[in-house]
């Protein structure tokens, strides 16, 4: 190994190796094998190395090596899959996320927005909604969907690729910042950057006439720079997102809107889905709390309490 070790930022990594900034230009480096199993910590990720994370790297070999994650300051991740229980980290070191939904095709799915929203809120990451498509929203839509997640205390910004609306707005809320774009594939990430910076020419996907969903256009995650002074993380279509590493008695606390009225439930560990007198239980009765926020933490709550179940039909990922 060289004396000195170059300073870097992954922009993007494969199964083997990473593309990382350093000064200016793009290498490749293999992470060295210390970095996948020394400690409990490390053997509890699928990839001690992501997307956004500053590394230091030896440059004197071919690939060059990859020799140390430096500290992150945050990260995403998310359970691998159901198959595999271990973290699986999608993005380091950012300063916010756009949940990217379209109220076309595919339509708005709520629990799959929670989900990325529980997750932010866990690692701290400030979240905004882009609701995208909306020249597809029907009547009623894109005022039901901003009320629900205004009442989360959650943004909202209504956005359409294809003729530019919402796309400046998107613009100025990403300007100096690191940003991920996370969601269903057939969404519109890679359309919304295209609209960002057309010179990048991202590939987009179409929308499967049989299953109503996208088709992958992503496999990896990738850091884009736009316009000098913002950075953008693309991350794959997803269908499924498990939590990792919430306790469960947590949980209740990642939906904002939940959190000024639990504590007028009559148990202070309620869990909301069982107790009598529980008070978010009734504030959704009452229509304060959305009821398709409720269903999305039930839903993750039950699966947080059972054992792995192993679902052959979910894709790799």
């Amino acid at each position: 190994m060289s004396a000195e070790l170059a300073r870097g930022l992954v922009l993007r990594t494969d199964a083997k190796v990473c593309h990382v900034q350093v000064d200016g230009r793009v290498v490749q480096a293999a992470p060295r094998g210390i970095l996948y199993g020394e400690d409990d910590e490390r053997r509890e990720q699928k990839n001690p190395v992501a997307v956004g994370d500053e590394v230091e790297l030896d440059l004197a070999t071919t690939p060059a090596g990859l020799e140390r994650v430096l500290p992150r300051r945050n990260w995403l991740s998310r359970t691998a899959s159901s198959h595999d229980p271990r973290e699986q980290v999608l993005a380091a070191n950012v300063d916010q996320l756009f949940v990217i939904a379209s109220v076309g095709k595919p339509g708005f799915s709520s629990n799959r927005t929670d989900r990325i929203l529980a997750a932010c809120e866990w690692s701290r990451i400030p979240a905004t909604i882009v609701l995208n498509k909306i020249d597809l929203a029907g009547e009623g839509e894109l005022e039901d969907l901003t009320d629900t997640y205004a009442r989360a205390g959650v943004p909202v910004l209504p956005t359409c690729a294809l003729d530019g609306r919402g796309v400046e707005s998107l613009r100025e809320q990403m300007g100096g910042r690191t940003s991920v774009f996370y969601g269903a594939s057939g969404s519109g990430k890679s359309s919304l950057i295209n609209a960002l910076d057309p010179a990048l020419k991202l590939k987009v996907g179409k929308i499967s006439r049989f299953w109503d969903a996208g088709k992958h256009t992503t496999s990896f995650s990738q850091l884009y720079t736009i316009g000098g002074d913002m950075r953008v993380i693309d991350t794959p279509g997803i269908r499924v997102f498990r939590l990792y590493g919430v306790p469960v008695g947590n949980l209740r606390d990642l939906f904002r809107e939940f959190v000024p009225i639990q504590s007028r439930c009559a148990f202070p560990d309620c869990s909301h889905d069982h107790e009598p007198d529980c008070a978010v239980f009734e504030a959704v009765e009452d229509g304060v709390i959305a009821a398709s926020r409720y269903a999305s933490y039930v839903e993750m709550l039950d699966e947080m309490r059972q054992a792995p179940v192993v679902d052959d039909e979910e894709p790799e990922e």
